[in-house]
């Protein structure tokens, strides 16, 4: 083992600068028999580097290779696996544990000692060695083989002292005087060894020489010794003195203490009483406020304001930590509980009186307002109340129950005011708007009964009193009503056509203006009572949080037009549906009212659900801009849907009368009734909606009537007997076409081109209807003529070359000059004139197309004539054969027939 010592030290750790101080062949537990070496190393450079080295023999020579270094520091544990008995094997845990077999206790023994030995020397860090007998971990090793591998070394490593650079140089001036220093050494260390002992001897005669001064020094040091003595006598007795000085400083500190901490209390006891006088005293002014204080005068009211806030304030003051504990403190708390409940009481029975004081006062002056179409305003009362405001607020923050009977208390009072003046303005509106025309005066004399108007109001709004979904409620209020009401508006609801209302255009501006002044009366008293309340009950409104998000609506989309009404229920409402609960039971019968109203206009004219489309879209739109979760905005919204659902079934009742029109059989069809009424509609219509919201709804009944018209006026024309389909279709589309060009109606751009399209068309097939002009013409004078040039064509068409037709028997030039005779230019004209009068007993006066028809048959006969004198040309060329008359006869034919007439 010490031959491989030397050579690993030689071969692997001396080039390296380290030094090899233990080592142990050992192979890895478990696996096949692999030696290799464990080396214990530490580096000759400072600072010292102890590190463990794994050498392995090489498998092709007799040399050593470095395979794996660890540092020591590293190593946190080493497990030598049984302190009593003899175990080669030990574990190293480094970053992993690693398991080794030695070749023998000893050698495991002495490196185990060895790595001991080096981390106290250099490490000096807790590492753990587990199973590791206590003797090993001695300073000295056991002897024996142990002592030989790693005892002499370690001797050397600890007797071993590194050379300074002075010592260096000291010995290499030496080394440099003796010539011989490196040749000899023998006689070097001969040489150095005399010096050194005659410097000895000098040293001992030095010392002897000096024992007179050693002695006098030795006497100096004991007067020294003396004079510490006296001087450590002077410091006890000072210290003792300061001893009692501290003591005396010690007590007169803990008294200041006990001072400063008494001074403390005091300025705390101060505060908290200060603090307690301040804010939880009520000054007497503010007690007989609120006791006695006068409830109806403005300063008195005033008085109550800053007393019930003072109170207030007082009651929600945040006290200390056992402050509440105070006997005065409770006594101060029990009097502001009676003030605040015997307030309360006072305000709660006097505003109930103001409550039903004003609203006598209101309905007392109702009957002046019964002869104009103008509500009653509230201002004044609103003034009034908001006095009140802010003790509204305390109530609410301090009495909800008794707060929210007041609100009860104002919307059973205010809603039965409201209802009752609502029901009035509307009954004056309906006689004014009964009043328009002849037969609308049969609606006012109507007795008001509120059975029916609850039947009309359920058939409207169905059984909940929501608006329902179904577009026949208003046919309902048609089927409720009386016999005689039925027969009294049966001309109204006739409308064979479209324009068959009594009513002219200034009666129908007087209805729209009684209608918007209906409107305009309701928005300002629904915003101010909606503001008032807002402002008197303190429920502040946040629009922008409930407008996209249904207003309260239910599953089908309406209004839920009542709350529940009970106080624990209101509490957990938010102010926006308490405002929202407030504004609905108060104007509750406006939206019934409106609903009535629009059905007793929609049944004095159809027309009617025009304005009112237009003027409550207009309202709806200004109400959602202003507040779109206000009551208004809502309820209008509901209405909205009721007028655009008459408005549909307007449009739809017009276009199941189109489909109904029945033509007399005996009599010519002249201007379709639906064509003229779908023009009196668009030209009223495009004056009502100018500017409108809801011009899209006007634009899609716009398409369904156009092509209404159009469907019935193709079958009209077919089902007609005394006049030609096509005169039917042309006269009719030259109607349309003229109403679109003149009203320049946008959406109807692509109707308007398909209604000149089919005029055009149908104007070309009338002339063709007749027969082309010339045959029928021909046809009327004599069958001959007709034959003779329709048997020229058919021998053209079977082959028989134009030149060549001529010399046929039948088609010969005597044939041809013998059809020409019969027709002479004077019987041409008379065929013209009668031609004229049947296309005359067709057409109708209204639309002035006979000129229009006549000069496309003009065009039509010239190009007839030309065809047949081109085919006398051809067949019978240089015959010299011509018509009796040319195409200057014919257009003074056609000139004069048409002066004449």
């Amino acid at each position: 083992m010490t031959a491989i010592k030397h050579a690993l030290q030689r071969d692997i750790f001396t080039p390296n600068d380290e030094r090899l101080l233990s080592i142990v062949n050992v192979c890895k537990a478990g696996k096949k028999k692999k030696n290799c070496f464990l080396c214990a190393t530490v580096t000759t450079e400072r600072p010292v580097q102890v590190k463990v080295v794994k050498v392995k023999k090489s498998d092709k020579g007799d040399f050593y290779k470095r395979q794996l270094a660890w540092e020591l520091r590293d190593l946190t544990e080493v497990d030598a696996k049984d302190a009593n008995k003899e175990n080669p094997e030990f574990d190293l845990h480094f970053e992993k544990v690693y398991r080794w077999v030695a070749s023998s206790t000893a050698e495991k023994n002495a490196f185990i000692s060895c790595i001991w030995k080096l981390n106290q020397r250099y490490l000096r860090k807790k590492l753990e060695f587990v199973n590791v007998s206590p003797q090993l971990l001695e300073e000295s090793v056991p002897s024996g083989e142990s002592q030989s591998v790693a005892g002499g070394d370690e001797d050397a490593l600890e007797e071993y002292q590194e050379l300074s650079a002075r010592e260096e140089q000291d010995i290499e001036g030496m080394m440099e005087v003796c010539e011989y220093a490196v040749s000899n050494a023998e006689a070097f260390a001969e040489k150095l060894s005399r010096e050194l002992q005659v410097l000895d001897g000098a040293n001992i005669q030095s010392i002897m020489a000096s024992e007179k001064q050693v002695n006098t020094l030795m006497q100096l040091l004991d007067e020294a010794l003396a004079e510490v003595d006296t001087i450590e006598g002077k410091l006890s007795s000072y210290e003792e003195m300061l001893q009692s000085v501290k003591e005396q400083m010690d007590h007169i500190s803990q008294s200041n203490h006990l001072l400063q901490l008494s001074s403390t209390n005091n300025l705390r006891l101060l505060d908290d009483i200060t603090f307690l006088v301040n804010y939880m005293d009520l000054s007497k002014g503010h007690i007989r406020a609120l006791q006695e204080g006068d409830l109806a005068s403005p300063k008195g009211i005033e008085a109550c304001i800053n007393a019930s806030e003072a109170l207030l304030q007082c009651m929600n003051v945040a006290l200390r930590p056992g402050c509440v504990c105070l006997l005065a403190v409770k006594q101060q708390q029990q009097l502001f509980c009676e003030l605040r409940d015997g307030f309360s009481r006072r305000l709660t029975n006097h505003l109930n009186n103001v409550f039903v004081h004003q609203g006598y006062d209101q309905s007392s002056s109702l009957t002046q307002h019964t002869a104009e179409l103008t509500l009653p305003k509230h201002s004044a009362l609103h003034r009034d109340l908001l006095r009140y405001a802010k003790l509204m607020e305390w109530l609410k923050n301090t009495q909800r129950e008794k707060y929210e009977g007041l609100t009860g208390t104002y919307v059973d009072y205010m809603t039965r005011l409201y209802e009752r003046e609502i029901k009035d303005f509307f009954e004056v509106a309906k006689m004014k708007m009964a009043g328009t025309s002849k037969e609308g005066k049969k609606f006012a004399t109507l007795p008001r009964k509120e059975s029916a108007l609850k039947q009309e109001t359920e058939s409207l709004h169905g059984s909940s009193g929501k608006l329902t979904g179904s577009t026949s409620s208003l046919n309902k209020l048609a089927v409720q009503s009386s016999s005689s009401r039925r027969s009294q508006s049966s001309s109204l609801l006739d409308m064979g056509n479209m324009s068959a209302s009594d009513l002219d255009v200034a009666d129908r501006t007087k209805f729209d203006k009684i209608f918007e002044q209906v409107l305009s009366e309701l928005e300002p008293l629904c915003l101010a009572e909606q503001d008032f309340i807002s402002k008197f009950f303190k429920l502040q409104q946040h629009p922008g949080l409930g407008g996209s998000q249904g207003n309260g609506s239910d599953v089908d989309g309406t209004l839920q037009t009542r709350a529940p009404p009970h106080g624990e229920h209101r509490h957990s409402m938010s102010e926006k549906d308490t405002v929202r609960w407030m504004m609905n039971s108060i104007f509750h019968c406006i939206e019934i009212e409106l609903n009535t109203l629009i059905a007793l206009g929609d049944k004095m004219d159809s027309f009617h659900s025009l304005y009112m489309l237009v003027k409550m879209s207009h309202h709806v739109w200004t109400a959602e801009n202003v507040d779109p979760a206000s009551f208004l905005s809502t309820t209008l919204g509901n209405v909205l849907v009721t007028v655009k659902r008459n408005f549909d079934k307007c449009i739809s009742s017009q276009i199941r009368q189109m489909e109904e029109v029945k033509i007399s059989k005996k009599s010519k069809v002249a201007i379709l009734p639906f064509v003229t009424g779908f023009e009196e509609f668009a030209e009223l219509a495009e004056t009502i909606f100018r500017n409108a919201e809801r011009r899209g709804d006007l634009d899609k009944a716009y398409v369904k009537l156009i092509r209404a018209v159009y469907m019935n006026v193709e079958k009209v024309a077919i089902e007609s007997l005394k006049t030609p389909r096509d005169v039917v279709l042309m006269e009719n589309f030259h109607h349309i076409f003229s109403t679109l060009s003149r009203l320049k109606i946008s959406c109807l751009e692509a109707e308007r081109r398909e209604a000149k399209h089919k005029y055009t068309e149908h104007l070309q097939a009338y002339t063709e209807h007749l027969g082309q002009p010339l045959e029928t013409l021909i046809t009327s004078l004599g069958q001959p003529a007709l034959h003779f040039f329709e048997g020229v064509e058919a021998r053209v068409a079977q082959g028989v070359r134009e030149e060549e037709v001529s010399y046929q028997l039948a088609f010969n030039k005597q044939e041809l000059r013998k059809v020409i005779k019969e027709y002479p230019g004077k019987e041409v004209k008379k065929g013209l004139d009668n031609l004229y009068k049947k296309v005359d007993k067709h057409l109708c006066d209204e639309e002035n197309l006979l000129q229009v028809v006549w000069h496309s048959m003009q065009d039509e006969f010239i190009r007839q004539y030309k065809h047949f004198v081109g085919l006398i040309g051809r067949c019978y060329p240089g015959s010299g054969i011509t018509m009796d008359f040319t195409i200057q006869d014919i257009l003074e034919y056609f000139s004069s027939i048409a002066q004449s007439h």
